[in-house]
């Protein structure tokens, strides 16, 4: 079996890369600048490579200091995040933790669960704003993001907590009237509710299919959407949320089942920074676990 490398210097030889000079990564370390010299000498001669250009007046790192300095930085940054997860992991979590989620789905089916979250955990302090703007929540501060469907931001680390699933549905007296659609095409002789967007999408012989459709009312509320079909005006599709209770209760019927889309993915992300803060672990943890049991139409 391969030695394990000695992880002797490598502190000592990041601190001189971040710090500029051995005296102020010595003031850094609180150790004597000829220790630190003797580390990073150390280290040169065990790998058997200049780190740095050494002058009287300055110290430079080399092109394979360079990179050696990437893969250092990361191992520290792993010890770091062990340590701190570590340590506040020991006590009860507490402190302010800042979320932003959609409207609906943040009213509807997020906050019910935070609510209990801080019921669990008393001592934190959470600051949610629900928007359906997708904001920047690097600049905006925020520790944790709840996103649906589609990811676009490469910047931040991404975590699946679920999914959800959408429905297209109409009212018993709609279909008595209009009759029940059974394929895609039929969709063109039906007035369509339509939301944000003039596609509906489905799953034909395990292809996702985008479909446009059109009817006499386009809102960008899904709330009044439920309500215009709940009324007999037509068929919409939305997501569960708005829904299921709907069709658990019969007032809604749920339409072409064999053609429903895959699910999309409820999301969880947070700034790629040098931790995640052990509360946002914590209720991502807690969020995936019960939004697995969120309650589904029957």
């Amino acid at each position: 079996m391969t030695p394990i490398p000695e992880w002797t210097g490598i502190a000592e030889f990041v601190a001189v890369v971040e710090s500029g000079s051995f005296t102020a990564a010595a003031t850094r370390l609180q150790i004597s600048t000829a220790q630190v010299s003797r580390q990073v000498t150390q280290l040169e001669q065990r790998l058997g490579l200049q780190l740095f250009h050494r002058t009287t007046r300055k110290v430079t790192v080399t092109e394979s200091g360079k990179h050696y300095y990437q893969n250092c930085q990361r191992l520290l940054e792993g010890f770091e995040a062990a340590e701190h997860e570590l340590q506040e992991r020991q006590t009860e979590p507490k402190g302010k933790l800042r979320l932003t989620a959609p409207i609906t789905y943040g009213e509807r089916v997020l906050m019910p669960l935070l609510n209990d979250f801080l019921q669990r955990y008393p001592q934190l302090q959470l600051e949610v704003e629900l928007s359906n703007n997708k904001l920047d929540i690097i600049d905006a501060g925020f520790d944790l993001a709840i996103r649906l469907g589609q990811l676009d931001d490469s910047r931040l680390r991404a975590r699946r907590l679920s999914g959800r699933q959408v429905f297209t549905c109409a009212s018993p007296a709609y279909i008595e009237r209009m009759g029940q659609p059974n394929t895609l095409s039929e969709l063109k002789h039906h007035n369509c509710l339509v939301g944000s967007v003039s596609h509906w999408r489905f799953s034909e012989h395990h292809q996702e299919r985008s479909i446009a459709v059109s009817g006499n009312l386009r809102c960008n509320s899904g709330i009044s959407l439920v309500d215009s079909a709940l009324k007999g005006l037509g068929i919409a599709q939305l997501p569960a949320e708005y829904v299921s209770h709907h069709i658990n209760r019969g007032a809604l019927v749920s339409l072409l089942e064999h053609l429903q889309p895959n699910e999309e993915g409820i999301w969880g992300l947070y700034p790629s920074s040098r931790w995640s803060s052990s509360k946002t672990t914590l209720l991502l943890d807690y969020l995936t676990e019960r939004l697995t049991q969120h309650p589904k139409p029957r």
